[in-house]
C-alpha cells in the first residue's frame, strides 16, 4: 500500500510542520496528525495516511451526487475517503468523516478497471471529502481520463488557492457544497470560513463543469436575504450554475432542530430563480422543481421523478426553441 510524502506543506522546524492543503492551516509536531486526521508528520515529513485507502465502493446515478446537467440518467462508480476538512454539526456522514471506518485500498489503475468492469461512466469521489485524497487525484484523474473515464467531485470546496489551481483542470465535473453565504455560520456551525468556498467556486467554474449545493437549516441559513445573496454570487460568476437547493433533517449534532418546511423550500426556490437559469429542490418532492426547463422558451428538457430520468430531445438542446443548455450530456 502507497504511503505518499504530502504536497502543500512547510517545515517550522526539523520537528514541526505546517500543513497548507486547506485553510486550516494545522501546525504538527513529530507524530501528530491534522484536524482531518489523514496527513502525519513522521520524522519532519508529512505524510498522505489516506492515498488509496476507500470506505465504501458503490455505483450510484449520477443524480445522486447531485449532478443534473453532467451526463443525466447514467450511473457512476463512488468512492470515499475517511475523514473531512470540515466538523460541521449537521454532517450526514459522521461516522465516516468524523470516525474512522474500515479501507479498501485501490490504487488509480485498479480503479479503471473496476470503472470498466461496472461499466460505470467514471468515478465519483464523494461522500466525505475527498479533496483530502489530492495526491491520490493528482495520479487517479489523469489516468481516468486517458481511458476515456469521467472523474466527478463532491466535495466542501474547503481548499487553499494553489492546491486548487493544481486540481481543477483534472476534474470532469464538480458538486460543491456552499453551506452558508456568511462567515459566521461556518465559523459556528463547521469550524471553517466561507471564502476559501466561495473563492473555490470562482477559480472551478471557469474551467470544469460545476453544480452548487445549499442545504437550508431552519433559522440559520434560510432567510430570504441569505438565498438572495448566494443566487446573486453565483450568477456574477455565471447565470446558469445549476443551484440545488436541498432540505435539511435533524442528524448528529442538530438532532433536536426542525426540518425545513415545504414552504421555505418554495421560497428559496423562487427567490433563487430570479438569479439563476437552474434552480433544483431536493430531499422533497415539490412538483416541477426537479425538471430543467429551458431558460430562453420554458419548455422542459429533461424530467425527473427521484432518479429517474425521461430526457426530451437529445444532447441538451431544447426542443423548443433549439438553444443549447448548459450541460455535459453525452
Amino acid at each position: 500500500m502507497k504511503i505518499p510524502e504530502a504536497r502543500y506543506y512547510k517545515k517550522l522546524s526539523p520537528e514541526r510542520l505546517q500543513c497548507a492543503l486547506c485553510p486550516n492551516f494545522c501546525v504538527l509536531a513529530e507524530g501528530e496528525t491534522g484536524r482531518c486526521g489523514l496527513r502525519k508528520n513522521e520524522q519532519g515529513t508529512l505524510f498522505a495516511l489516506s492515498y488509496g485507502n476507500t470506505v465504501t465502493v458503490a455505483i450510484d446515478p449520477i443524480e445522486k451526487k447531485p449532478l443534473y446537467h453532467f451526463l443525466p440518467g447514467s450511473r457512476i462508480l463512488s468512492i470515499g475517503p475517511n475523514g473531512c476538512t470540515l466538523q460541521c454539526d449537521h454532517c450526514q456522514n459522521w461516522n465516516i468523516s468524523q470516525q474512522r471506518a474500515a479501507v479498501r485500498y485501490l490504487d488509480p489503475p485498479q480503479l479503471v478497471d473496476l470503472a470498466r468492469e461496472n461499466e460505470s461512466r467514471g468515478v465519483a469521489f464523494t461522500y466525505t471529502e475527498p479533496l483530502l485524497w489530492f495526491e491520490y487525484l493528482l495520479e487517479a484523474a489523469p489516468l481516468l481520463r486517458k481511458h476515456g473515464l469521467r472523474s466527478v467531485l463532491v466535495t466542501n470546496g474547503y481548499l487553499n488557492e494553489e492546491p486548487a489551481r493544481e486540481i481543477v483542470p483534472l476534474v470532469d465535473a464538480f458538486n460543491i457544497d456552499l453551506k452558508s453565504f456568511h462567515d459566521k455560520f461556518y465559523r459556528d456551525y463547521c469550524g471553517g470560513s466561507v471564502e476559501p468556498v466561495k473563492r473555490f467556486i470562482e477559480l472551478a467554474a471557469p474551467v470544469s463543469h460545476v453544480e452548487v449545493t445549499n442545504l437550508l437549516i431552519p433559522g440559520l441559513n434560510d432567510s430570504r436575504k441569505e438565498v438572495e445573496e448566494l443566487a446573486r454570487f453565483l450568477a456574477a460568476i455565471s447565470k446558469d450554475i445549476p443551484l440545488h437547493i436541498s432540505r435539511f433533517f435533524p442528524h448528529f449534532r442538530m438532532r433536536n432542530r426542525e426540518a425545513t418546511s415545504p414552504e421555505t423550500m418554495t421560497m428559496a426556490y423562487e427567490t433563487a430563480r430570479r438569479y439563476l437559469d437552474y434552480v433544483y429542490i431536493g430531499n422533497i418532492f415539490i412538483a416541477g422543481t426537479e425538471d430543467t426547463v429551458c431558460p430562453g422558451c420554458g419548455e422542459v428538457v429533461i424530467r425527473r421523478a427521484g432518479y429517474a430520468v425521461e430526457t426530451v430531445g437529445t444532447g441538451g438542446i431544447c426542443p423548443g426553441c433549439g438553444i443549447r443548455l448548459k450541460g455535459v450530456w453525452n
